[in-house]
Formats: structure tokens, sequence, C-alpha cells
């Protein structure tokens, strides 16, 4: 990341993982695995983290930017309603509150950045594949969403999360 230059005035952070390959998402306390969990939570939440702490010096100063980080509304604790997915669920909860700490510390030097949390939705890839019974979009069309929320979001709703269309989701 040292040898980029920005300033760039969009950023948007994606990586995840549900679970380490040859692994699946616990849907219990007993499945629980702490070399799994350990990697689910270096890759959604420590990962965009690592992103984060070098973001500052690529942003502008005195203009209008904006970061999204891709997380999932399964990170939402107020929104669980189902259990199930320690690790993923945990990691995105992290990756949330990290980007909600990040945007209060980028905001004190430059007022007009939008720092937040996006869910994009059920998109269609090699990782939902075993969920058939969602509603799904293709990559470009999920890209295209969060591209548009992220253009209509104000410095108000620096530190929020975000769905696909705008809603926002609870912490």
């Amino acid at each position: 990341m040292n040898r980029l230059r920005g300033p760039f005035e969009t950023v948007l952070i994606a990586s995840g993982i549900l679970a380490p390959e040859g692994a699946r998402p616990e849907k219990s306390l007993a499945e629980i695995d702490a070399e799994n969990m350990a990697r689910v939570m270096a890759v959604n939440a420590i990962g965009p983290a690592l992103v984060l702490k070098n973001l500052p010096r690529l942003l502008p100063h005195g203009l209008r930017c904006v970061v999204g980080v891709l997380t999932a509304r399964v990170g939402s604790i107020g929104d669980n309603h189902l259990g199930g997915w320690y690790s993923y669920r945990a990691a995105k909860a992290a990756a949330n509150q990290i980007v909600r700490t990040a945007a209060i510390e980028i905001a004190r030097k430059r007022k007009d950045a939008v720092v937040v949390s996006l869910h994009p939705g059920t998109v269609e890839t090699s990782f939902t594949k075993a969920y058939p019974g969602h509603p799904k979009v293709a990559p470009s069309e999920a890209a295209t969403n969060l591209v548009e929320v992220l253009d209509q979001l104000t410095s108000a709703q620096n530190g929020g999360f975000f769905d696909w269309v705008g809603k926002p989701v609870p912490w």
C-alpha cells in the first residue's frame, strides 16, 4: 500500500471468507474451532483494518471522499434472528466496529469524509452457491448498487452501516 499515490475520492474495501477452505460455517457452539475462527477474523476484520490504517494519507483534504467496507447484514448484532455462523458473524461485527471507529478518526482531519460499512445483498458467487433459497444479484449489479449508495451518502452519515439500496442496517 505504500506504493499507492492518492488522493482517492472513492475507495471500496472488499474482502471476506465465510469459512477457511475445507471448513464450513459453524451451526453450533460445539463446532467452533479456534484456528478456523482466527482465520475468518484475520480476513474479515483484521484485513480491512490494515487497509484502513494506511488509507488516511491517500484521501483528499477539503474534498468529499467516500470509503465503503463490505461487511454483511449477518454482522448486525441487532438483526441476528437465526444464530449460527459464529466466526463469520463475529468477524463482520468486528469489521463494523473497526469501520465505525475509523470513520470517527478520519473525520477529525477530513470533515468531508464518509467511511461506512456496506451490506451488498446476496451476490452470485461460488461463496453463495450453497444458498439456493436467497435471491441473488450479479456481481456487476451489486457493485453498481454499492457505488450508487456511496455516491448518495453525506458526511452526516459517516460511520454508518447501509445496505445495497442505502437503507441503514441496525448495529
